[in-house]
């Protein structure tokens, strides 16, 4: 797949956007827990991603031209795979066994996997990784580029300051960082003076706008934004709101790691029917 301006397909992405969560609904349903909550928030910048900006071929995952997408929030492992699925790296009747034993789906990944690129699940390390990446194709002089997705929780470890430093240093214009700021982690709300998010990383040479997350048509406008060459690595502060499409995992005070009663996940599937997109299947 190749980038494309914008051409008029939102109502298309909105609808790869809900059949994600769908996804990742089925995925969750009958385990009665998992990640389930950042991947509804994540899933509109994934569709923008997968089926409007980035250059893959998943017959080939190893295509040298590929653009590389790493999630360092290997927890959002949910997500993920729901997007490999219906981007065609792997078989959609595989994901049930998301997070069983012997699974080739854990709940954090590991880059075994076709589409995957990096080990995921020690917070803090994917944007290093990004930017070693982003440094190696652009001396291999390739048309590549890098996405790496981390969450406002990693902006506590200072491995990820450290990456933004980096990559400003070796002029990384070929690398976007995607913020998923959700205010969410494992103990409650990410309690460290991080704001303004936006504000610093731009302090540290970034090219940096700030959106709503959720809104598919301002990730696909800063995705076009951030193909600029101008020797700036570029950087996208999305404000995501955790269980996004599903009115009460949204109103949940404690949605990290839900544990949800089986009698429930019907409740939200009907909610998240509720807000389909109108728009025919792709």
């Amino acid at each position: 797949m190749t980038p494309v301006e914008h051409a008029g397909d939102l109502a298309t992405l909105r609808e790869r956007a809900y059949r994600l969560r769908v996804a990742m609904l089925s995925m969750a349903s009958g385990k009665g827990e998992g990640y389930v909550a950042q991947g509804l928030g994540i899933a509109d910048c994934l569709a923008a991603l997968y089926f409007h900006e980035m250059r893959y071929d998943a017959s080939q995952p190893e295509w040298p031209d590929r653009d590389r997408f790493l999630l360092s929030t290997g927890h959002y492992s949910i997500a993920m795979y729901a997007v490999l699925a219906e981007a065609g790296y792997l078989d959609a009747n595989e994901l049930p066994t998301y997070g069983l034993n012997g699974s080739r789906l854990p709940m954090s990944t590991f880059d075994d996997l076709p589409g995957i690129e990096i080990v995921g699940g020690s917070l803090g390390q994917g944007l290093g990784q990004a930017v070693g990446m982003a440094v190696g194709l652009r001396i291999d002089a390739g048309p590549a580029r890098v996405f790496c997705e981390v969450s406002d929780g990693e902006l506590q470890e200072g491995s990820t300051w450290e990456a933004l430093m980096s990559a400003a240093t070796f002029g990384c214009d070929n690398l976007v960082a995607l913020f998923d700021c959700n205010g969410v982690q494992a103990d409650g709300a990410v309690h460290v003076a991080l704001e303004p998010v936006a504000d610093k990383i731009s302090a540290f040479g970034w090219d940096t706008v700030e959106i709503d997350g959720n809104d598919i048509e301002a990730v696909v406008d800063a995705l076009a934004g951030a193909r600029a060459t101008d020797g700036r690595p570029k950087a996208i502060v999305m404000r995501t709101t955790p269980g996004f499409g599903i009115p009460s995992l949204m109103r949940r005070e404690r949605a990290h790691f839900v544990r949800i009663p089986d009698d429930e996940w019907q409740v939200m599937r009907q909610e998240l029917e509720a807000g389909r997109p109108e728009v025919s299947r792709v």
